[in-house]
């Protein structure tokens, strides 16, 4: 986000504290937190979910003066811990860190025992980034164009497997959009979060794996994989140095992830006023700027008013990317 966009954010929030909005999160900061806290990520360690998690979480818990212990529930694509927090009592303790995988996977869902888009909230957003496409060395392609000619002359030769967290995430969608926009066929092997993912891809099991910076850049730099390019529609400033994917003959292909705090639905506005004040000053500082550059990422807050319809826009938007891709209801 650019200066102008965090100016804009932090102007609603001082306009917010004019009609008194400040002095009703001071009195929930005051009787709030009561206990440690857990933060749950629906999904493995080493991930780029976890990794931004536990940013938040541990900066948080020293503003709150309390632990925030990060507990690992992965399964169902990030479901089996989503759903954990969906149930949880509704008062600040329990906290979800999340990825725009899950709207992903929540709109190819075609039954889930608790709402996706109503039964969690956003209450503080972190941070936005492309991105990355790798592939396997052994793929003889220096580009995304010399890629997608190989598939088209030769597609029984390299019929391309890419690898995922799991069916419906921000990998597989990624994956099979652009597959779409290429006009070629690639297969999806889902697995149980994206670092096996991308263990499968240093090891050859699987060609090509599209995936954040910090899931891919250690194995890039051990030279185990090769990456050729970023998803985002333009050229972006966190990788000066990589093509867009759509600049290398696939026009229009584009894809970005995002990372934030949820909470269980049905907590006071006073409270989710008060953390999402807390979580926009972490980002906001040097330190976590710091900690955001080396996870190839940018800060991103939004302003609290657009918090509520974020997930049901996004789960909407992602059933009609499903729907162009082929990705079938679950």
């Amino acid at each position: 986000m650019n200066t102008q966009s965090i100016k804009a954010v932090l102007s609603a929030a001082a306009i917010a504290a004019s009609f008194g909005f400040a002095a009703g999160a001071a009195a929930q900061g005051a009787a709030f937190p009561t206990k440690n806290m857990v933060m749950i990520v629906p999904y493995t360690p080493a991930g780029s979910a976890d990794a931004m998690s536990r940013a938040i979480a541990t900066r948080l818990g020293t503003a709150l003066g309390r632990n925030i212990v990060v507990d690992n529930r992965p399964g169902a694509s990030g479901m089996i811990g989503t759903e954990m927090v969906a149930k949880a009592d509704p008062d600040g303790h329990t906290l979800l860190g999340h990825t725009s995988s899950y709207p992903a996977t929540a709109a190819v869902r075609a039954k889930l025992p608790f709402d996706p888009a109503r039964s969690i909230i956003p209450v503080g957003m972190t941070a936005r980034a492309p991105m990355l496409f790798a592939i396997h060395p052994s793929v003889p392609a220096k580009n995304i164009k010399e890629l997608v000619t190989l598939v088209k002359r030769d597609p029984k030769k390299y019929f391309l497997n890419y690898g995922s967290s799991g069916t419906g995430g921000n990998n597989h969608f990624s994956g099979a959009l652009f597959a779409s926009a290429a006009g070629i066929k690639m297969q999806h092997i889902p697995y149980k979060g994206i670092s096996l993912a991308v263990t499968a891809l240093a090891s050859g099991e699987v060609e090509i794996v599209i995936a954040s910076s910090s899931a891919l850049l250690p194995q890039r730099d051990s030279g185990r994989i090769r990456i050729l390019g970023v998803t985002s529609a333009e050229k972006s400033p966190l990788f000066p140095d990589l093509p867009t994917v759509a600049s290398q003959g696939v026009p229009g292909y584009e894809y970005e992830l995002w990372w934030g705090t949820f909470a269980p639905a049905g907590m006071s506005q006073e409270r989710i006023g008060y953390l999402y004040s807390l979580i926009n000053k972490i980002v906001t500082s040097a330190d976590m700027k710091k900690f955001l550059d080396t996870q190839g990422a940018e800060p991103w807050l939004l302003p609290m008013a657009q918090l509520p319809e974020l997930l049901p826009k996004e789960i909407e938007r992602y059933k009609k990317a499903a729907q162009l891709a082929g990705i079938e209801p679950q």
